[in-house]
């Protein structure tokens, strides 16, 4: 993978057949759109660590990470990123905050009422077909 091209993760969290999306805030490039919560991997972590350090820090939960179940390439005009999105196997914690102004748990069938991260439409067409 080039230099240019940013690694991030996402996390696919099912509750009662739901699966949680956040909100980007007013401040964000991409404000108003919802996505899988995650982040950037920063030197030294493997993905999976990216992703547990990730939600810990924007969610305040404490996760397992499972299986990768897909990845996106994306250009963003100011950014590539390289989307990798874990199944999460178990969390623990009360949802909390720290990055978003918004999260829900949504049925698939929702998720189309919603404006999604560019970046995250493959992956989440892939969970529509796969879930349903």
């Amino acid at each position: 993978m080039s230099s240019d091209v940013t690694l991030v993760t996402a996390g696919i969290l099912v509750k009662d057949g739901q699966v949680l999306l956040a909100r980007r805030p007013a401040e964000d490039r991409l404000a108003g759109h919802w996505e899988l919560p995650g982040g950037k991997v920063e030197v030294g972590e493997t993905p999976k660590e990216c992703l547990a350090r990730e939600l810990a820090e924007e969610l305040a939960i404490a996760v397992s990470v499972g299986a990768l179940f897909a990845e996106s390439l994306h250009r963003y005009p100011h950014v590539t990123i390289h989307l990798l999105a874990f199944w999460v196997d178990s969390w623990s914690g009360e949802l909390e905050r720290h990055a978003h102004d918004d999260h829900r748990w949504v049925t698939l069938g929702e998720v189309g009422q919603l404006t999604l991260a560019p970046a995250d439409v493959p992956i989440v067409q892939r969970l529509r077909i796969e879930l349903a």
